[in-house]
C-alpha cells in the first residue's frame, strides 16, 4: 500500500510539472543588456498577453492529452480484447480485459509522455517572437 501511495504521488508531481509553461529564451544582445532582466520579463509578459488577446493560445493542456490517450487506449484495448476473446470463445470477457488494460496503458503512456517539456503552439510562439523582435530582442528558442 505504501508503494502505491509513493507511485501515485510521483505520478501527480510529474504530471503537475508538465503543466508548467514554456517561454522564450532571449539572446543577451545590446538591447537586452541595456534594459536588464526585469524589463525583459515585463516585455515578455506584454508580448504573451498581446498574443493571447489576438487569439493565439499558448498550447494544449497536458490533462486533455492524458484523457484522450486513456480513452483511445481503452478503445483499442477493447477491440483487440474482443478479437482475442472471439477466437478463444469469450468475446465479452476479452473485451472487458482488453479495455481495462488498454486504458491503463494509455494513462501510463500519457503520464510519461507529459514529462517531456511542453512546446508552445506554433502561432503563439511566432507571435511572441515577432513582438519581442520588434522591441529589439533576439529570441533564440523556447524552453
Amino acid at each position: 500500500m505504501k508503494a502505491m501511495k509513493m507511485l501515485t504521488t510521483g505520478a501527480v508531481v510529474l504530471w503537475l510539472s508538465a503543466c508548467a509553461g514554456t517561454g522564450p529564451v532571449l539572446y543577451p544582445n545590446a538591447h537586452y543588456q541595456s534594459v536588464g532582466d526585469e524589463v525583459a520579463e515585463q516585455d515578455i509578459a506584454y508580448c504573451e498577453q498581446l498574443a493571447e488577446s489576438a487569439g493565439a493560445r499558448q498550447g494544449g493542456g497536458a490533462a486533455g492529452n492524458v484523457a484522450a490517450n486513456t480513452a483511445m487506449g481503452a478503445g483499442v484495448g477493447a477491440a483487440s480484447g474482443a478479437v482475442g476473446g472471439a477466437i478463444t470463445g469469450s468475446a465479452g470477457t476479452g473485451s472487458l480485459v482488453g479495455a481495462a488494460s488498454g486504458a491503463v496503458w494509455g494513462l501510463l503512456r500519457s503520464i510519461f509522455y507529459a514529462a517531456r517539456p511542453a512546446q508552445p503552439n506554433q502561432a503563439y510562439a511566432n507571435f511572441v517572437s515577432r513582438c519581442l523582435s520588434e522591441k529589439g530582442y533576439e529570441v533564440t528558442g523556447w524552453q
